[in-house]
C-alpha cells in the first residue's frame, strides 16, 4: 500500500511539474508574440515633450545631432512665440571655438532671429554639469521659467536633473525633438537606437543616485557609484562598436 501511494505521489508531482514547465513556456511564447508593442510602449512612455505655453527662454542643449533636430525644435518653438530668448547651450572644444557657433549658426538657419539668441559657452562633460551651469545664468537673468530643448530618448533624464539642480522659483518643463537615430516605434530595429536607449538608462540611473532626495548638490554615494555608471556604460558603449555584439544588442537582435 505505502508503495502504491508513493508511486502515484511522485507520478503526480511529475505531473504538476510539467504543467507548470509548459505554462512557463506559454508565457514566453506569447511575450515574444507581443514583444513589438511591448518596447514601442516603453520607449513611447519614456520619451516625455511637455513645453509650456510660455517661458521666458528656450534652452538649447549641446551636442546636437547631425541633422540639428534639436535646433529644428526650438525654431519651432520661437516661431510660436512662446519665449522671446532663445539661449544657445554649446560646449568648448578649444579655447577659441565651439559648438555654440554651429548652433548659433542652425537656428538662424531655421529662422531664430540672431538678437534672440544668447550664446552660452562652457566646458559642462555631461547633462548635470550642464545643468549647474545654466543654473546660474538663470538666475543672474532673473528668469522665473525655461522650456529646456533635448532629444526625445534624453527628454526624461533632462526633465529629472533640471528639476532637481535648477532653483524651485524656476519653473522647468521640457521639449523632445525628434531624433533620426531614434524611433520610439521600432527603436529595436537598430543598433544605434538600442545603445542611445541602454546609455539612457544608465545615465538616469546615474542622476537617480546623484540626485533623489537633495535639491541641488550630489548625494555621499556620488564618489563611489558615478565612476561604477561611467565605467559600465562606456564598457558596454565600446563593446557594442568595437565587436558589434553585447548584453543588451544581443537581447535586441533575439526579439527583433
Amino acid at each position: 500500500m505505502n508503495k502504491r501511494w508513493m508511486v502515484r505521489r511522485e507520478q503526480g508531482g511529475a505531473f504538476v511539474n510539467l504543467i507548470v514547465l509548459l505554462c512557463i513556456v506559454v508565457f514566453f511564447f506569447l511575450l515574444y508574440l507581443v514583444r513589438h508593442p511591448i518596447m514601442r510602449y516603453v520607449a513611447e512612455t519614456w520619451v516625455i515633450d511637455e513645453p509650456s505655453g510660455h517661458a521666458d527662454a528656450i534652452i538649447l542643449l549641446s551636442d546636437d545631432n547631425f541633422y540639428a533636430d534639436r535646433a529644428s525644435r526650438v525654431a519651432e518653438l520661437s516661431r510660436q512665440e512662446v519665449a522671446p530668448v532663445v539661449v544657445a547651450s554649446g560646449r568648448r572644444l578649444r579655447p577659441n571655438a565651439g559648438l555654440g557657433e554651429l548652433m548659433e549658426h542652425d537656428l538662424i538657419e531655421r529662422g531664430v532671429p540672431k538678437n534672440k539668441i544668447v550664446r552660452f559657452d562652457h566646458t559642462a562633460a555631461d547633462t548635470m554639469e550642464e545643468a549647474t551651469l545654466l543654473s546660474k545664468l538663470v538666475q543672474e537673468k532673473r528668469w522665473h521659467s525655461v522650456i529646456v530643448v533635448s532629444s526625445n530618448y534624453h527628454a526624461r533624464r533632462v526633465r529629472y536633473i533640471f528639476g532637481k539642480i535648477f532653483p524651485s522659483s524656476v519653473a522647468v518643463s521640457v521639449a523632445a525633438a525628434r531624433d533620426a537615430e531614434f524611433d520610439p516605434e521600432h527603436w529595436w530595429e537598430k543598433r544605434k537606437s538600442v545603445i542611445l536607449f541602454g546609455h539612457e538608462f544608465m545615465g538616469m540611473l546615474d542622476a537617480w543616485w546623484e540626485l533623489h532626495g537633495k535639491q541641488g548638490g550630489s548625494s555621499a554615494g556620488t564618489l563611489f557609484w558615478r565612476p561604477l555608471v561611467w565605467k559600465v556604460t562606456r564598457t558596454y558603449t565600446g563593446c557594442c562598436g568595437k565587436r558589434r555584439t553585447c548584453a543588451l544588442h544581443t537581447v535586441s537582435a533575439v526579439l527583433c
